[in-house]
């Protein structure tokens, strides 16, 4: 939505500092992500890309003072939006006592070159330890089951 707003909405000055995660980040500042289902497709690969690399649809770089690292981009998918909604004992890291909700990506995004992100694809989805999507396979009758 950076085009939009940079050429529509809010113009090219403030439309750089449309999600403002680098100003964010470099106040100690945790933030989160996100997409606008059903608005945009829900693709968290691209909310990441996006994120580290502020490349807009049109290959713009939209408030490249805005850019975080992957690590930060990483946290604001995962432990500080558990910390948002108040589940932090429960979700956002993987740890002991906390249900077992992650990805398998089919690359590492924090070895990868930043320019890369958005090639990632998602293998295999885990909710509180059961597979319910794995790439190319159904997700298993127990995992159907339960959503």
């Amino acid at each position: 939505w950076g085009d939009w707003h940079r050429e529509h909405t809010v113009g090219p000055s403030r439309g750089d500092e449309i999600s403002p995660t680098g100003w964010a980040a470099r106040r100690g500042i945790p933030f989160t992500t996100h997409h606008d289902a059903p608005v945009a497709f829900p693709d968290s690969m691209r909310v990441l890309d996006a994120t580290v690399t502020r490349r807009s649809r049109s290959g713009d770089i939209i408030g490249p003072d805005q850019r975080i690292d992957v690590i930060t981009a990483l946290k604001a998918m995962t432990i500080w939006s558990a910390y948002q909604h108040f589940e932090e004992g429960q979700k956002g890291s993987i740890e002991p006592g906390k249900l077992a909700d992650l990805v398998i990506l089919s690359r590492d995004p924090t070895a990868i070159d930043p320019e890369n992100l958005d090639q990632l694809e998602v293998v295999e989805t885990i909710k509180e330890g059961v597979t319910v999507f794995r790439s190319g396979h159904a997700a298993a009758p127990e995992a159907r089951a339960n959503r």
